[in-house]
């Protein structure tokens, strides 16, 4: 490998697709890295009337007139045959899909990935949101050489960040998003200088693993500890968002909840009752209350609970199950 950009510049085929991953190619136009090629999912039909959409990464490629590749198979020969003709030493991937290894072995400098966590901690599809329900209070970002299994290549820069009690996903994701597309562009120059080097991942026996979110994992068991409910709700805030079924006069509906406040106080309610007065909303817990502080009823958009309560006819025996 050379010893300086200048005598080996990167030829860089950027791989990714949502808006996580735009900061991220963003900050290598930035740093006049030449992108030689984006690939990115296809465009998709999306929303109720079905109108097809360009990822966020496709739009901001085009914006700044690169080369975009929108492959349906990533091992199709034409695809493979169009990738090498690119000439690219370097893959980045941020968000992106599973490569295969006719994709991630064809560089010279090999392929590297953006990960939002400190890794090998929270390896899988959601490491944002899964710390956030562990109730964890520092993640962070790492770069890493892609090998055969997913998440687990030799590490080759990390950055920290502190969560606080009131993050929830969606603050966390852009602060990441943001410090991710720092780490890109360092890990490109490490490579590009000949001065990078990676660490083999440690094993540990208690990894936590951050596996794609289904509806189930979103149900909230009002039977958890007021933190594990807190943190739940924050860590699908806004997207998915965590749900329950809300029991009033006799009619069940689903209720998504988007913002809470713990209150750790005894009481002898039932976990589940719904106490409200003209300003607040809360649900009973084993360990006290959690106020309401953002939710959206079906049919209507999230507001904030003090709203909802303008129009709101609670049953003595209204619940949340």
């Amino acid at each position: 490998m050379s010893t300086s950009l200048k005598n080996n510049p990167l030829r860089i085929v950027f791989m990714g697709t949502p808006d996580f991953a735009v900061a991220s190619l963003k900050a290598l136009v930035e740093a006049d890295f030449d992108i030689v090629g984006v690939i990115t999912a296809p465009d998709r039909p999306a929303g109720r009337g079905r109108k097809v959409q360009e990822s966020a990464v496709k739009q901001f490629a085009a914006e700044q007139d690169l080369n975009v590749l929108q492959p349906t198979n990533l091992k199709d020969k034409g695809f493979l045959e169009e990738l090498k003709s690119l000439n690219a030493n370097l893959n980045v991937v941020v968000a992106f899909r599973m490569l295969p290894k006719a994709v991630w072995q064809m560089p010279e400098h090999g392929t590297f990935n953006l990960h939002a966590s400190l890794l090998p901690q929270y390896r899988g599809a959601a490491p944002i949101n899964w710390a956030i329900i562990n109730g964890e209070t520092e993640t962070g970002v790492t770069t890493f050489f892609i090998d055969e299994e997913i998440d687990t290549g030799s590490i080759i820069l990390q950055k920290t960040e502190q969560i606080t009690d009131e993050d929830n996903v969606g603050s966390l994701h852009d602060r990441l998003m943001e410090l991710g597309g720092e780490l890109v562009v360092e890990t490109c120059r490490q490579i590009a200088s000949g001065q990078v080097s990676s660490t083999p991942q440690k094993h540990f026996d208690n990894l936590k693993p951050a596996p794609k979110i289904h509806k189930e994992t979103c149900q909230i068991d009002w039977n958890a500890s007021l933190d594990a409910i807190h943190n739940l709700i924050r860590g699908l805030s806004p997207y998915p968002a965590a749900w329950s079924v809300f029991v009033n006069h006799g009619k069940e509906e689903t209720i998504k909840i988007y913002k809470t406040k713990k209150e750790f106080v005894q009481h002898t309610d039932e976990v589940g009752k719904l106490i409200a007065d003209k300003k607040t909303l809360k649900v009973a817990v084993a360990e006290g209350y959690l106020q309401l502080l953002e939710i959206q009823l079906p049919g209507k958009r999230k507001m904030e609970t003090s709203a909802v309560l303008n129009g709101l006819d609670l049953d003595k025996n209204a619940h949340l199950r």
